[in-house]
C-alpha cells in the first residue's frame, strides 16, 4: 500500500486479535487492537481509519459499540463481523450505520479488500488502486533456493494451503507456487504445481513415438505403480533442476490495467512487483479478481 491504513480490530478473542494483526501488518496495514467495546471507545483517540468490530461480545456488544463510535467519530467506517445464523443482527448493524459486514470464518483476502474499500469510501486514499496496493507482499510468499529439494518444496506449498495462521474465525488463503531466490534476493525462477507434474513424467513418455505407434494407447497395467515410483524418485532432486524461468516484472506504482494487460498478453498468472529495483511482492490473478469484485460493488 502507498500509505498505511490504520485499522482498529475489536474482538474479545485474544487469538483472533493476535493472528489477524500479524497477517494484516504483513500486508501493509497498521493494526491496533481492542478486546472489548469499552476498550474500543478509548482507542478512538488513536484515530483509526477503519474499525473491524465483532458483533457478539460480552459486556458492551457490537451494536452498542457501533452506536458509540458513530456518536464520537461518525466518519469512521465500521466493518462488522458476524457468526453464521446471525444475519438479522448484521442487517441491523447496517441500518445503525455500519459500512458493511462479513461472516465468520472470513477469508483474509476478502477482509483486506473490504478494509481498503471502506477506507476509500471515507475519501482518504486515491480513487484507483495501483499494483502495490493489491499485491501480496514478498514476506507472505513461499521462498526457497535452487539447492532446496522437491520434497521441501512440496511441504512448503502444502503448508500454504493449510490454515497456518488461523482461528475458527479467519482463514489464510494459500497459493499454488513458490519463488526460487539466491542469497542476494534475486529471483532465479518459479515452481508451480505444473512444474511438479512435468517433473514426475518419465522421460520416455515424451519421447518421439515410431510412426506406427501413434495410435497406441497405454493399458491400465502400464500405469500401475508409475505415479508413486516417479514421486519417490523426484523427492531429492533440486529445485534448480525443474524450476520455470522467473516471472515477468512490473513496477510497484503501475496501474492495474497494465498488470492485467501483461498477464493476458503473456498468458501468465502472476507478476513480480519491483519497488526501487527490489522485489516487493507478487501480484496474482486472484488479487486483480478481488479488485474487480470490489469495483463492481462500489
Amino acid at each position: 500500500m502507498t500509505s498505511k491504513i490504520k485499522l482498529l480490530i475489536v474482538d474479545d478473542e485474544a487469538q483472533f486479535r493476535a493472528t489477524t494483526k500479524k497477517i494484516l501488518d504483513k500486508r501493509g496495514f497498521e493494526t491496533v487492537l481492542a478486546g472489548s467495546g469499552e476498550e474500543a471507545i478509548e482507542m478512538l483517540e488513536a484515530k483509526p481509519d477503519v474499525v473491524v468490530l465483532d458483533i457478539k461480545m460480552p459486556g458492551m456488544d457490537g451494536h452498542e459499540t457501533l452506536e458509540e463510535i458513530k456518536k464520537q467519530s461518525p466518519d469512521i467506517p465500521v466493518i462488522m463481523l458476524t457468526g453464521h445464523g446471525a444475519m438479522p443482527s448484521a442487517k441491523k448493524a447496517l441500518k445503525e450505520g455500519a459500512f458493511d459486514y462479513l461472516s465468520k470464518p472470513c477469508d483474509i483476502d476478502i477482509l483486506s479488500a473490504k478494509i481498503v474499500e471502506a477506507h476509500r469510501h471515507s475519501g482518504k486514499i486515491p480513487e484507483e488502486n495501483s499494483v502495490g496496493d493489491v499485491m501480496l507482499a514478498i514476506e507472505e510468499y513461499t521462498i526457497l533456493t535452487e539447492k532446496n529439494t522437491i520434497r521441501e518444496a512440496v511441504e512448503m506449498i502444502r503448508e500454504s494451503f493449510s490454515p497456518r495462521i488461523s482461528t475458527s474465525r479467519i482463514m489464510e488463503t494459500g497459493h499454488r507456487s513458490l519463488i526460487v531466490m539466491d542469497s542476494q534476493n534475486n529471483i532465479k525462477g518459479m515452481v508451480t504445481i505444473i512444474e511438479l507434474l512435468h517433473a514426475i513424467m518419465p522421460a520416455y513418455l515424451s519421447a518421439p513415438k515410431p510412426s506406427l505407434a501413434d495410435s497406441v494407447q497405454y493399458s491400465t497395467m502400464f500405469w500401475k505403480g508409475q505415479f508413486k515410483r516417479s514421486v519417490k524418485e523426484l523427492a531429492d532432486k533440486k529445485l534448480g533442476d525443474i524450476m520455470a524461468p522467473p516471472p515477468l516484472t512490473i513496477d510497484h506504482d503501475a496501474n492495474l490495467m497494465e498488470a492485467a494487460f501483461a498477464m493476458v498478453s503473456n498468458k501468465v498468472q502472476r507478476l513480480v512487483v519491483l519497488k526501487e529495483g527490489k522485489v516487493a511482492g507478487i501480484i496474482r490473478e486472484q488479487d486483480i479478481f478481488f479488485e474487480i469484485e470490489r469495483i463492481l460493488r462500489d
